[in-house]
């Protein structure tokens, strides 16, 4: 049995985090912590659990084997660092940190202390995703010439009635957040087309202030990559009714995806006409079931760290090009930290 603590319930996924826990019989929940003790206190009440205030006295008790990190994403670092020197493994939201520089610093601590770190990128576990791989993989695209992801919420817009929308104010906190839309909801499109359409070379970044919220709300990345293909990442927190969108262009055919709907016209099947795959591969474990699965017996997850690394550096760079207003090198970034 794996004994877990629940380390805040800031993010908006924290329920989820711990539904998924309560529901694994290779898991207890033993106690919470949270930075804001009354939030914390509550959520314990409702789990039937102890909250413990010291987030020390939590990492340095023994029976306590993993912990599950909810917190602000500014804290990550800290507290990641803190739970691996105690020999703890860790289950946390993306993203893992604010710099490539930091991730790998995570990383390299997670592999000194020997524990298992799963950051939750859930997409990449999905069978529609893992049908486009699978199409890009048997080349009937041919070359990929562009990639296009959108994921987008209406959680910043006004509920009647109210001044914000359903997404908590909190989301909103630079400091706390490192950014807006896209740093959250557009890390699923990024770590997608990072996946699908492989290394990026340079971007050029917008991250739109649309309604003054403090960060962005609105926010498009356009991606070179070093096979020459080009790609569209766009996400907001102000669409209503967005469906969830993957485009696939290639020299011999074309993958259309809006949430699970899939068409695919390749010169190499169905005669050059639009085709939809009867085909549905079985979706991979959920991150926090691979994340468990390699704890208890050695299982390899499927999410890698290069995915969750790459995630972060393409946020970096984004922020970066929005700042200077211009187009970045990924290079430039390795060239600031070692200069």
């Amino acid at each position: 049995m794996l004994n877990v603590a629940l380390l805040s319930r800031w993010h908006v996924h924290a329920d989820d985090y711990a539904r998924e826990a309560s529901e694994n019989e290779n898991v207890s929940i033993e106690l919470v912590w949270d930075e804001e003790v009354e939030r914390g206190e509550k959520w314990a009440k409702e789990l039937g659990v102890p909250f413990e205030g010291d987030l020390h006295a939590v990492l340095s008790n023994p029976a306590i084997d993993a912990v599950i990190v909810n917190t602000p994403t500014n804290l990550h670092k800290e507290i990641i660092l803190a739970a691996a020197t105690k020999k703890k493994h860790i289950f946390t939201e993306k993203v893992l940190a604010f710099s490539r520089e930091e991730c790998e610093e995570i990383f390299e601590t997670v592999d000194e202390q020997g524990v298992n770190l799963m950051v939750s990128l859930p997409r990449l576990t999905e069978s529609c995703y893992l049908y486009a791989q699978k199409v890009v993989n048997k080349g009937l695209l041919g070359k990929l010439t562009m990639i296009r992801c959108r994921l987008a919420h209406n959680g910043a817009v006004p509920i009647e009635g109210k001044d914000q929308g359903w997404l908590p104010e909190r989301f909103f906190d630079k400091e706390q957040c490192g950014g807006g839309s896209l740093i959250d909801l557009g890390a699923h499109p990024i770590y997608l087309t990072n996946r699908l359409a492989g290394s990026v070379l340079a971007l050029n970044a917008r991250l739109q202030q649309t309604n003054g919220i403090g960060v962005d709300d609105n926010a498009v990345v356009l991606l070179e990559y070093e096979s020459g293909a080009l790609g569209v990442v766009e996400t907001s927190f102000l669409s209503n009714g967005s469906p969830f969108q993957l485009e696939l262009y290639g020299t011999e055919g074309t993958l259309l995806m809006e949430d699970e709907q899939i068409r695919l016209k390749s010169r190499q099947s169905g005669e050059g006409e639009w085709v939809i795959p009867e085909e549905v591969l079985p979706a991979l474990p959920m991150p926090m079931q691979q994340w468990i699965r390699a704890i208890k017996d050695g299982t390899a997850p499927t999410i890698t760290r290069e995915d969750v690394v790459n995630l972060t550096t393409i946020n970096e760079a984004a922020a970066v090009s929005h700042k200077k207003g211009r187009r970045i090198e990924l290079r430039e970034l390795a060239e600031q930290v070692n200069g």
